[in-house]
């Protein structure tokens, strides 16, 4: 049996230990925080609808914005259209991404209830359509395809260039190839986890990551580790080559590098644990001082790209003012700001309470 292409998943050191893809929330300032600070193993973006993208939807570029020091860095794709995940597939290698993931996961009603997500769970025919499609956009790209034949919306390609995202001559672009991956979850209503990757198996992703979830839990109860190690083993015993990292519920490097060892995955992705954290894949636990420095690069960062509602960055003040006393009341001041002038004032004023405070931890 031929073994699958990994590409730069062929050389990442062991344990992997990557930044699970969250909507809303991995986007490129909060992803340049984590990678200045600690370094997982990869980073994903946030989901981009691919019928969106396909018909020339400019808006959703800036999911895709990405710096050096993110790699290697994997964009993530959802929707239900092979022909749209194609030309994604082509005009992502023309970014440069290190490897493209298909979102079989997401358990979002208006998401699910179109086909979408781990709503392709149901439907396993197209789901093998839809790995298949990015795959030959992969292949097709490094043959020499242009964007033109493959059929990339205009709007698109002249809006990358215009941000400076890709090369206007296409020629200089080194046409590689690069891994495609699959995230997804242990069943919907219930768990079928071992039949599912066997599916999955059959167009040889470079990776599947699972969620230790069903679509009908959402992120109630407890990740299923045991289930998770059951379709580990299936992976493994496949022999294709393909990898499998398990997800849910780490709360530490050390969990994670414990949960590897103890389920027999070959890595892991974390999600929310990293949430005012950028020093999480270090190990590290920040002071309430350090917290608050990065929180004032994070916003600056996020000015600089110029291409976020500031309403996006909100959450992360939460995140950040956390574990002391008042830090309540600065939460509240900081989500009623509107523009980053203000919420810079908040956070001078914040830091003469904070300084107060002993940095002997949070």
């Amino acid at each position: 049996m031929k073994m699958v292409f990994k590409g730069f998943l062929a050389k990442i050191k062991k344990p992997i230990i990557g930044l699970a893809p969250m909507d809303g929330i991995t986007d490129a300032p909060f992803r340049h925080m984590i990678c200045k600070y600690s370094k997982p193993s990869f980073v994903m973006t946030e989901f981009v609808n691919v019928e969106g993208l396909a018909r020339g939807a400019k808006k959703m570029l800036p999911a895709f914005l990405y710096g050096k020091i993110e790699r290697p860095i994997i964009a993530q794709l959802f929707g239900t259209e092979p022909i749209s995940f194609y030309k994604c597939a082509v005009f992502l290698c023309a970014l440069g991404f290190d490897g493209i993931d298909i979102n079989m996961g997401c358990p979002v009603r208006k998401v699910e209830s179109k086909g979408g997500g781990a709503g392709l769970i149901k439907n396993p025919k197209l789901a093998v359509e839809i790995i298949r499609a990015v795959k030959k956009g992969v292949d097709d790209w490094v043959n020499g395809i242009s964007l033109k034949d493959a059929c990339v919306h205009e709007n698109i390609i002249c809006e990358a260039i215009a941000k400076g995202m890709m090369k206007e001559n296409i020629g200089m672009l080194n046409r590689q190839m690069i891994p495609v991956s699959v995230k997804t979850r242990t069943g919907c209503d219930k768990v079928i986890a071992e039949d599912w990757v066997k599916i999955l198996l059959e167009e040889k992703p470079a990776m599947i990551a699972m969620h230790g979830r069903t679509l009908k839990q959402l992120y109630s109860g407890r990740a299923d580790w045991e289930v998770l190690a059951k379709a580990g083993r299936v992976v493994k015993e496949s022999k294709v080559g393909t990898l499998f990292l398990g997800n849910g519920d780490i709360k530490s490097i050390r969990e994670a590098k414990e949960k590897i060892k103890k389920y027999g995955v070959d890595g892991v992705l974390v999600g929310r644990a990293v949430f005012g954290n950028p020093w999480f894949f270090a190990g590290k636990e920040p002071t309430i001082h350090e917290r608050i420095k990065v929180l004032n690069e994070h916003l600056e960062y996020f000015e600089r790209l110029g291409c976020f509602h500031f309403d996006k960055i909100k959450k992360h003040f939460s995140w950040y003012f956390k574990g002391f006393d008042g830090a309540k009341k600065i939460r509240i001041e900081l989500l009623m700001t509107k523009n980053p002038e203000e919420a810079k004032k908040v956070i001078v004023e914040a830091v003469k309470v904070i300084k107060k405070i002993k940095p002997a931890g949070v």
